[in-house]
């Protein structure tokens, strides 16, 4: 049985750490604020231009524009959103063993599979694995996710305008609430075209002004650029929310093991009460014998 120093040892370690859990949860409440009032604002937006886009997909042909050509995915590209830290529950391992599980089921259907990671978690996950990671970016963060996505955004399209990528898929968490995420597989180049009826008067192309070729180029890129924009958005309010939960629990289960210890020590304390009350009145009994 622990000694009573033991206990209180073991007492005083749990109510540091709940103290840490504690702290962790309330910056990533407040993250978890920010982040979600920026992916409020940003999915009504990306929300339409994604309708727009697919659209103008639909009334555009193939060879109007690179972005829009359907090839043969001989080259294909996954990229998976993760965090740099841990502690926040199931984040970074259902979205890595969805990814790992798409990865084994399709690598041997393409001549060149890449794997592009953002964050440190992912990237670790793979590697110990043995799964080659090409391309890396740091993890999000509520400040820096316009400039991460413009990054990953920027080396996409030149990938694939150069022929080196024929498609790309985008694996992230879209947040629901703090305690729930949904593991998301995005075709995100070429860009899906939108089902329109045949014969319909929406299957008539657009007027462009100035030019098509020119419209095209311009909103294209900033399409792939929203919708990364978007998944970074959407991981990171995912993350917060799942750190936020996980330090909650992790602190009401400090709370009820600082109740079992205190139970356990008052007990042994006790006990040892108990022992030396018996050895005094053994003590006094002998003395009368």
């Amino acid at each position: 049985m622990p000694s009573l120093k033991d206990i209180r040892r073991r007492i005083g370690t749990v109510k540091n750490t709940q103290k840490i859990t504690r702290a962790m949860k309330l910056v990533a409440a407040a993250k978890l604020r920010r982040a979600q009032e920026n992916i409020l604002k940003a999915r009504p937006y990306a929300v339409e231009l994604h309708e727009v886009i697919s659209e103008l997909a639909a009334r555009a042909d193939a060879e109007d524009h690179p972005l829009l050509e359907q090839r043969e995915p001989r080259r294909v590209m996954m990229v998976i959103l993760t965090s740099d830290r841990g502690l926040c529950g199931a984040f970074n391992t259902n979205i890595l063993r969805a990814a790992e599980k798409h990865y084994r089921e399709h690598k041997d259907k393409h001549e060149v599979f890449q794997l592009a990671v953002v964050g440190r978690k992912g990237r670790d996950y793979l590697r110990y694995r043995g799964i080659e990671v090409d391309r890396y970016f740091p993890g999000l963060d509520v400040g820096t996710a316009l400039e991460r996505a413009k990054e990953i955004s920027d080396a996409i399209l030149e990938d694939y305008l150069d022929d080196s990528l024929d498609k790309v898929w985008l694996f992230y968490n879209e947040f629901k609430s703090a305690m729930s995420q949904q593991i998301i597989t995005e075709q995100l180049l070429p860009i899906r075209p939108m089902e329109l009826p045949e014969g319909h008067e929406a299957a008539i192309d657009f007027v462009y002004e100035p030019s098509k070729r020119e419209i095209l180029d311009t909103i294209m890129p900033m399409y792939v650029e929203v919708e990364v924009y978007r998944a970074a958005l959407e991981s990171t309010a995912s993350e917060f929310g799942a750190r936020m939960t996980a330090m909650e629990n992790a602190t009401q289960n400090a709370s009820e093991m600082i109740s079992t210890l205190t139970l356990e020590y008052n007990k042994a304390r006790q006990a040892a009460i108990t022992k030396e009350l018996l050895e005094i009145v053994s003590g006094a009994e002998a003395l009368k014998g």
